[in-house]
């Protein structure tokens, strides 16, 4: 059995943050990744102005994330358009440069990574790997993002009855895609779902939905439903419009938004949407991720694995306003009438939309503080 003081299971935002941390603080670690080659993780791309802040303090600057800025949100329910600044100037940008970039922060930070190691189960602090070998840690850091790990799974009935599904598809770069979205992001409200529309740093248009499985399956399949998304909601069909009909779709099954994880176990740090899932209309699930790799690690530097425990509640605790806040807005943008509503009342007081976009962040500032050491 190989062994390891910190053991971080998961290389996407949360776990390449925990990791950049720990190697800066000199604490003995390992980062397992199961893919051998970054890939583009089903994700809205949205990084808020708050973990613009975070990434700054682990030495990622937003222009090496590429020029996709956003400054304006844009709210779009039964033909009715509002439309908002942004309290402060956010990013976009797809997983696989953003999970690139901070991988080789860590790296360059001395931290010890090992890619194509995938982990089958995980009891207590010790992950069982693909291969049959044991692979323990005195503490573990859960960053496996929207899957579960038999062993470390998080309750069925968070997911509900009528469970929540992820797809998105990438839209190519269009003159038209430019006009229509530069600078914004955009919801657009549907009966049980919406869809987040967002350029990235190489032009092309992440949509990305969160749907209820009932919608899906009067749909038939996310093609047809795509199709009877453009015929209901004018706006999205013009973006839609712009489909070649080769994309791929992809999909993630049973999120369970509203979730957090609310108690600690000594020696294990859940991280990102292992620790608590906010609803990504919100646009803070990256937010979260990287705000808990950084305490998480900064937690265990200090005071080891008992630090789990003090640091799971503290977590829970500051998840639960914007957790809870995006949850109420999710619910109401799920039924036509009231998002029509909304979208109305926003279009008048576009002060609103700024006030929920606060308030549904997690405030990472007060962790952003430099670590005692820096690497060389």
């Amino acid at each position: 059995m190989r062994r390891t003081a910190a053991l971080i299971v998961g290389g996407g935002p949360a776990g390449a943050s925990a990791a950049i941390m720990l190697a800066r603080a000199g604490v003995p670690h390992l980062l397992i990744e199961r893919s051998r080659e970054t890939g583009d993780a089903l994700c809205g791309g949205f990084l808020s102005w708050r973990t613009l802040e975070s990434l700054r303090s682990l030495g990622v600057e937003p222009d090496a994330l590429g020029p996709a800025r956003v400054t304006q949100v844009r709210l779009f329910a039964g033909g009715k358009m509002a439309e908002a600044r942004l309290p402060r100037p956010a990013h976009a940008v797809s997983r696989r440069h953003l999970d690139s970039v901070l991988l080789d922060r860590a790296a360059r930070a001395g931290a010890a990574i090992e890619r194509g190691v995938i982990v089958r189960a995980i009891d207590g602090t010790t992950a069982r790997l693909q291969d049959g070998a044991d692979l323990a840690g005195d503490a573990l850091f859960l960053a496996s993002g929207k899957h579960d790990v038999r062993g470390l799974g998080r309750p069925a009935g968070a997911r509900g009855a009528d469970p929540a599904l992820g797809l998105r598809i990438r839209l190519g770069p269009s003159p038209t895609l430019h006009r229509l979205v530069d600078g914004a992001i955009e919801l657009h409200l549907f009966d049980r779902g919406y869809i987040g529309v967002v350029l990235q740093e190489d032009g092309s248009a992440n949509c990305c939905m969160a749907v209820h499985r009932s919608r899906l399956a009067e749909a038939g399949d996310p093609a047809r439903l795509l199709e009877a998304l453009a015929r209901e909601c004018p706006a999205l069909g013009e973006r839609l419009g712009q489909r070649s009909g080769s994309e791929p779709i992809d999909a993630v099954a049973n999120i369970p938004y509203g979730w957090r994880a609310h108690g600690g176990v000594a020696g294990l740090f859940r991280l990102g949407d292992q620790a608590g899932v906010i609803p990504s209309l919100a646009g803070e699930g990256m937010g979260i991720a990287i705000a808990s790799g950084i305490r998480a690690a900064r937690a265990y530097s200090e005071g080891g694995a008992g630090a789990a425990i003090p640091y799971q509640t503290r977590l829970a605790r500051d998840l639960a306003p914007p957790i809870g806040i995006a949850g109420m807005i999710r619910a109401g943008a799920e039924h036509p009438p009231v998002a029509r509503a909304a979208v109305a009342i926003a279009r008048h007081l576009p002060v609103l939309t700024e006030l929920v976009a606060r308030l549904t962040r997690i405030n990472h500032s007060h962790l952003d503080h430099p670590p005692r050491a820096q690497e060389s």
